[in-house]
């Protein structure tokens, strides 16, 4: 497949989206340095040179209207208003640069999820909005690569390539989620290649390709793409949203749940009888917190879960108040998605059973969407040995997939299980009866 080439596509006379009404309104001097504008315009300025060369009169200048100063380069100041020279526009508001912003901009990163970026970014696939530099979009968005992601992210305005990076923070290629971008922005010459694309999940277990939604000519797309571009390949640096709330990681597997988002430090500490105690206590038996608990975990906290707690924040190599045995928001988040680091040499349950030398079933948390560990490939290699393999396409590996619930589901169904028995996901008896 070829890679794409960037190029502007001005939208038909018709159209009547704000940003272009709002063009042909204004559109009586084409941007300083190129004939950018539309073919109605590119005609007027072909005229008047054309008469400018025959009476021999008027100055140049004059006839084309390009008496104004140059505009600032971007970067410099006074360029944050100044369509820069790249293959999307510049910072504006919704609908267009005479618009006013679709809602009050009290916040520069409002809240979303993986699963909502995701199912932003589709909608512009199945439409195929065609790209453009200057039109805008029914939902009020730029119809370029970077209006794109500010679509998908649910910004409160349209960004460019040389701003997306305020509203997100610098990921690793193993950090890497559907709702993610991967960026790349050449300051010293933004029209070279500039591009920004949203990371849709992995295709392979060498995560060597992954699925993108992108906006490139002629439209807005999804499909297979190497990681992390076709060219340009050392360029691209991942980034991950800061508004980004807990949610289902989109794109990645159908039937599953979110994770459950944390409850708030209220629900933790002397004193505290209710469900998110215990749900804390399991995930961290399974992430190796089982020689802190004699018994339970239990809807009372205690010392056992301050004390495991801890535990499991000192294995992330936090320290002093962030290491205080008491879940935040970071902590809940690492249990619940089953990422950062398990305790050393710790363990699970008391008299957990061990099947065949994997340890008893960890935990709900490490089989959903967005998930990334050791259980899921052990769980898929086990399903690939009971004659499962049929689902992956490569793999099985560390990242919880599509492929991962289609085996589990059929190898519940085949036990003759059926319903909410039969959902995708292992539960303790599943994991019992697969590795007996």
């Amino acid at each position: 497949m070829t890679a794409p080439l960037f190029e502007e596509v001005d939208p038909g006379n018709g159209c009547d989206c704000p940003g272009c009404v709002h063009g042909r309104r204004t559109s009586a001097r084409p941007p300083s340095g190129r004939f950018g504008g539309r073919p109605a315009t590119r005609g007027v300025v072909t005229v008047a040179a054309a008469a400018t060369a025959a009476l021999g009169a008027i100055p140049q200048a004059a006839a084309l209207g390009i008496g104004a100063p140059t505009p600032p380069v971007p970067g410099t100041a006074g360029a944050s208003d100044v369509t820069p020279q790249t293959p999307q526009g510049a910072r504006s508001p919704l609908h267009g640069p005479a618009g006013k912003p679709a809602r009050p901009a009290a916040s520069p990163t409002p809240a979303t999820t993986r699963n909502e970026i995701i199912k932003r970014a589709k909608v512009w696939v199945t439409a195929k909005v065609p790209y453009s530099m200057s039109a805008y979009w029914s939902d009020g968005y730029r119809q370029d690569c970077s209006g794109y992601v500010s679509m998908a992210w649910g910004l409160t305005s349209n960004e460019w390539t040389g701003s997306l990076a305020e509203f997100g923070v610098k990921i690793t290629k193993d950090e890497l989620q559907p709702g993610d971008i991967l960026l790349f922005h050449n300051p010293d010459n933004p029209e070279a290649g500039s591009h920004v694309v949203i990371f849709g999940g992995w295709t392979n277990g060498k995560h060597t390709e992954y699925t993108v939604y992108e906006q490139t000519p002629p439209h807005a797309r999804s499909q297979p793409t190497p990681y992390p571009y076709w060219s340009n390949g050392s360029k691209y640096v991942p980034y991950r949203y800061k508004g980004l709330t807990t949610g289902s990681a989109g794109g990645q597997a159908t039937g599953g749940k979110s994770a459950t988002p944390f409850p708030g430090a209220a629900y933790f500490g002397p004193g505290a009888n209710n469900k998110h105690v215990t749900e804390l206590g399991r995930m961290l038996v399974a992430r190796g917190a089982g020689s802190f608990y004699t018994s339970g975990p239990g809807p009372v906290w205690g010392e056992a879960d301050r004390r495991a707690t801890q535990a499991f924040q000192r294995a992330q190599g936090w320290t002093g108040a962030d290491a205080d045995g008491r879940p935040g928001p970071g902590t809940w988040n690492l249990l619940v998605t089953g990422r950062g680091r398990s305790i050393p040499g710790g363990t699970t349950t008391p008299g957990s059973p061990a099947s065949h030398g994997v340890p008893g079933f960890p935990g709900r948390t490490y089989f959903r969407p967005g998930a990334e560990n050791d259980y899921v490939t052990r769980l898929g290699q086990q399903l690939v040995k009971k004659g499962f393999g049929r689902f992956y396409a490569t793999g099985p590996g560390p990242r919880w997939g599509d492929a991962d619930r289609r085996a589990v589901e059929a190898f519940q169904r085949g036990l003759g299980w059926r319903g909410g028995a039969a959902d995708g996901y292992p539960g303790p008896e599943t994991w019992r009866r697969l590795f007996a």
